[in-house]
């Protein structure tokens, strides 16, 4: 059993429902920063899918325009709610792939010319969906005064009553 890449799979799982949560809750226009909400959703489903796995082998996705993963660069792509959830199911239904041709041996090994093992790039990308999830929520609870729903492997039943909690 791959008693690690099966933790790994819950944990990652509840991150990807978590902020699903936050792009259904959030203002897509509010400013962070001086840049709209949508272009740090963006940042970090970008950044799950180029980083989970070995940032110096990957391919942009066809809608990608140079420095648009960085909210403080300029863009003229403007990417719909609906364009972020559908790429956020895509790198979700990726990043699973990816662990099910995981062993746990393979977690301490470096991907191909990277300089981090896989379970540094896994981990790194808990803490940066985190961060940026939490942003998001931070932003939504300052706006509306709710608190988006948050969940964890063993508690989705939370979603049952809705996107918020109370």
């Amino acid at each position: 059993m791959q008693h690690h890449i099966e933790t790994i799979k819950r944990q990652v799982t509840a991150n990807f429902v978590n902020l699903e949560t936050a792009l259904k809750t959030y203002d897509r226009t509010a400013l962070i920063c001086g840049a709209p909400a949508w272009r740090y959703a963006y940042h970090t489903i970008h950044s799950a899918d180029k980083w989970f796995f070995n940032p110096n082998v990957y391919t942009e996705p066809d809608f990608h325009q140079a420095g648009m993963d960085n909210p403080d660069n300029p863009c003229t792509v403007t990417l719909s709610d609906e364009q972020l959830l559908a790429y956020l199911y895509q790198v979700k239904e990726k990043t699973l792939a990816y662990l099910d041709g995981l062993t746990d041996e393979m977690l301490y090994e470096k991907p191909e010319a990277c300089d981090l093992t896989r379970l540094e790039l896994i981990l790194a990308q808990f803490r940066h969906i985190s961060f940026h999830t939490g942003m998001l929520n931070g932003n939504t609870i300052e706006r509306t005064g709710r608190f988006p729903v948050f969940v964890s492997p063993w508690t989705y039943d939370r979603l049952e009553k809705g996107l918020y909690d109370e």
